[in-house]
């Protein structure tokens, strides 16, 4: 590996790239868990679990690398089968070495060695992981894959971690120079998760969007289980998307691999900036529709509403749509709405100008003598109802926070939900912040004693 001494300026390395790589149920993602540290790949004890190529930030040794996480291998699969391997070859050509994982405990197979043969005309490097190895007596079994003419194996136990250390150290050594960590959370664009109900078209849409087969597409709803970041261009400018698999239940009463996929759904949509909830125009708006819209809120995150298959949709649709929205999403009506048709293309390069708009809205702040003027102005015309036989003043407001917008009231007495609803609405019509929830809380000033 490069001498540490001797290093290229970290803006202008490119981060070297892992592509993880074997038959279906080897403990791959838990692989990857354990080389990124945390339990952020679906696993479960059964095969066929990751099906999209998933990538995830790395490091060891102080320096970064990028892991991608690929569905199980199959050299003759059809269907969906078919096109898992198809989107692990795509992560193979990309990558700058191959970690190819075996399961020490059932050995080679015929798979196995077609996919180290695959491997060798590729001319990557390979690093070979006899996985499973969970103490000294199964290291034997891991000798048996040098028969694979791929190199050296190294024993490893992703479950328990054993061996994970010297596996690093040698991926780091097959690696181009990998630049140092860098932290800084407001450096990189935009991060947008994608949510909606599973078979919404969110696949079909990233795809769309990103110009390629990026992540899997099947009839068969839940086909995307983990998150698959991506980077976008749209209009001009770069996003990171994240489709996420789609939320089918409440979390507690699924089980599985939709469990996790729920939690990490949930986690997408607190590590993003603004959610693209994508929402099936053709059909009735659903109670998980509406979950999931107010998950989003519930987070603090920016919103748009993209209503998809509108290529579906007809003038009859159209009217019972709009009934359904002022009747189910009043809530949101600050939303921007984007009409668009995955299949199509039509008017997804709009979703960008959604998006910025959301995002303004999200980051706006308002002075505070500013807020007090107009707030005083308002309470003048159109005081706060009567409690307990007395009326509340507002003394002072201030704008606390952004990201979003979060208010707090100084005042003499409890203010109804009502009224706060009133002025939140007020609210956004001098201010704006279309796209973003607002938050106002009510602080009461307590009474001194007499004595």
């Amino acid at each position: 590996m490069a001498d540490d001494s001797v290093r290229a300026d970290p803006a202008e390395v490119r981060v070297p790239i892992v592509a993880v790589i074997g038959r279906p149920n080897v403990g791959k993602s838990t692989l990857v868990n354990r080389v990124i540290g945390a339990r952020l790949a679906v696993v479960e004890d059964i095969p066929g679990v990751t099906r999209d190529r998933v990538a995830y930030d790395a490091s060891w040794r102080g320096r970064r690398f990028t892991i991608v996480d690929t569905g199980g291998w199959e050299p003759r699969a059809a269907g969906l089968a078919a096109q898992v391997a198809a989107q692990a070859e795509v992560a193979v050509a990309a990558a700058d070495a191959v970690l190819l994982v075996i399961d020490a405990t059932v050995g080679v197979t015929a798979t196995d060695e077609a996919v180290a043969r695959v491997l060798r005309k590729a001319g990557k490097p390979v690093i070979l992981a006899a996985n499973k190895v969970d103490d000294a007596r199964m290291e034997a079994e891991a000798a048996s894959l040098w028969s694979l003419g791929v190199g050296e194996p190294f024993p490893v136990s992703a479950l328990h971690g054993r061996g994970s250390g010297d596996l690093l150290d040698r991926i780091l050594e097959a690696l181009p120079e990998t630049p140092a960590e860098i932290f800084d959370a407001e450096r990189g664009p935009r991060r947008v998760a994608l949510v909606g109900q599973p078979n919404v078209g969110k696949s079909s849409l990233l795809n769309r969007l990103a110009r390629e087969e990026r992540a899997l597409v099947d009839s068969v709803a839940g086909t995307t289980r983990d998150p698959v970041d991506s980077l976008v261009e749209i209009d001009g400018q770069t996003w990171q998307f994240v489709d996420t698999a789609g939320i089918r239940r409440r979390s507690h009463t699924a089980s599985g691999s939709e469990y996790y996929s729920n939690l990490r759904t949930s986690a997408a949509i607190e590590s993003a900036e603004v959610a693209l909830v994508l929402i099936d125009a053709s059909a009735p708006l659903t109670e998980q529709d509406q979950r999931i819209i107010g998950t989003v809120v519930d987070a603090g995150r920016a919103l748009v509403l993209a209503f998809n298959k509108w290529d579906l949709v007809d003038e009859d649709r159209r009217l019972q749509l709009e009934r359904e929205l002022d009747r189910d999403l009043a809530r949101v009506a600050w939303a921007p709405r984007v009409n668009v048709s995955a299949k199509t293309g039509r008017s997804v390069e709009k979703l960008a100008g959604a998006l910025r708009t959301s995002l303004a809205g999200w980051d706006t702040r308002v002075p505070t003598g500013r807020l007090n003027s107009w707030l005083s102005d308002l309470v003048a015309a159109t005081p706060p109802p009567i409690r307990g036989g007395k009326q509340p003043k507002i003394m002072f407001a201030t704008q606390a926070a952004t990201r979003p917008p979060r208010f707090v009231l100084f005042t003499t007495g409890f203010l109804e939900a009502g009224y706060r609803r009133f002025l939140e609405r007020r609210m956004r019509e001098e201010f704006g912040f279309a796209g973003t929830p607002i938050d106002i809380s009510v602080k009461v000033r307590e009474r001194e004693k007499k004595k």
